[in-house]
């Protein structure tokens, strides 16, 4: 059990990341393509994945060697981009570097962790985000906004203590501590540090760093409804028309059916059926949250109604 323990500052400097980051994407997508008791959802990515690779692709193999992964990997620049993080991993001090890598399975060369080594590393994770993560870029964003766009709600209904309490079942919220399942007993104190929170669609428990002094996050799954499998939309010609245009407007921020019917001027039950025909034709998602469904329009969903206005103007 993994304890974070908050005091009133950190809940006040609690922050929900902009989206998913792309190193924390890497380090996870490369455990769920080893993971033997792959769920579901991961599957078609994972076969996906595995025909483009090469048999005992190197990449893989070095960052399988790096499990668990260093601290180093994962650095809070990755929030302002991949070549930020790639940046922050090639500039870790040699000292932190040596500490850190001489624990993993690495050929000395690259464990010794000086400069060289650090490239070797760098332009490792930008070559498996390539591999791994980047030909699912659009899913990853898309699924990651839906999670952002439900975190956001959170707040606004019930404060900080929904958004801490909402964060799936792995996580329970008892104030001022926030418990999470981890496989060692360990107790992190915020300390007025805040704790920045970071959606990853290949998370599957939640995760955070190994050094209590790095600054505080929690990188954990997302909710089942928020992960899209990335297929193919049909139907798209079914969404002609004046209310369902509405409907698709207003799930633009997320919305519930309740809302929906309000804004729109429409009965729930008819609501939810426009609702549904957005969801299969792959511009709206929809997601449960204490008993109420919510609406958000998809990436594909905003584009649509984005061309739609620049028509009109």
């Amino acid at each position: 059990m993994l304890r974070i323990v908050f005091t009133t500052d950190d809940l006040v400097g609690t922050v929900v990341a902009s989206g998913s980051e792309p190193l924390w994407d890497v380090v996870l997508a490369c455990r769920r393509l080893h993971d033997r008791d792959r769920p579901a959802a991961f599957r078609r990515w994972a076969a996906e994945t595995r025909a483009r690779l090469r048999p005992g692709d190197r990449d893989l193999a070095v960052l399988r060697l790096l499990t668990p992964a260093p601290d180093l990997l994962t650095p809070p620049e990755q929030a302002h981009g991949l070549a930020a993080g790639l940046d922050a991993v090639r500039a870790t001090p040699p000292r932190r570097a040596r500490a850190e890598l001489g624990r993993s399975r690495l050929p000395g060369l690259v464990a010794h962790g000086g400069a060289d080594a650090l490239g070797e590393l760098a332009e490792c994770l930008r070559r498996l985000h390539a591999k791994l993560v980047e030909p699912h870029a659009g899913v990853v964003a898309e699924s990651a906004a839906a999670d952002r766009a439900r975190r956001a709600r959170d707040l606004v209904d019930g404060g900080v203590h929904a958004l801490l309490a909402g964060l799936g079942p792995h996580v329970r919220w008892r104030p001022p501590v926030l418990e999470v399942a981890h496989r060692a007993d360990r107790e992190v104190r915020l300390a007025g540090r805040g704790l920045r929170l970071v959606p990853s669609y290949f998370c599957r428990t939640p995760v955070t760093l190994a050094d209590p002094e790095l600054p505080p996050v929690l990188v954990h799954p997302l909710d089942e409804g928020d992960r899209w499998s990335g297929g193919a939309a049909p139907g798209l010609d079914a969404l002609l028309g004046p209310t369902r245009c509405a409907v698709l407007e207003c799930a633009r921020a997320g919305a519930s059916t309740t809302e929906l019917a309000r804004r729109v001027g429409t009965s729930a039950a008819s609501a939810s059926r426009h609702a549904s025909v957005l969801r299969e034709a792959g511009l709206l998602r929809t997601s449960r949250r204490r008993g109420q469904s919510l609406h958000t329009a998809t990436a594909l969903g905003r584009s649509l109604l984005a061309a739609a206005g620049e028509r009109g103007r």
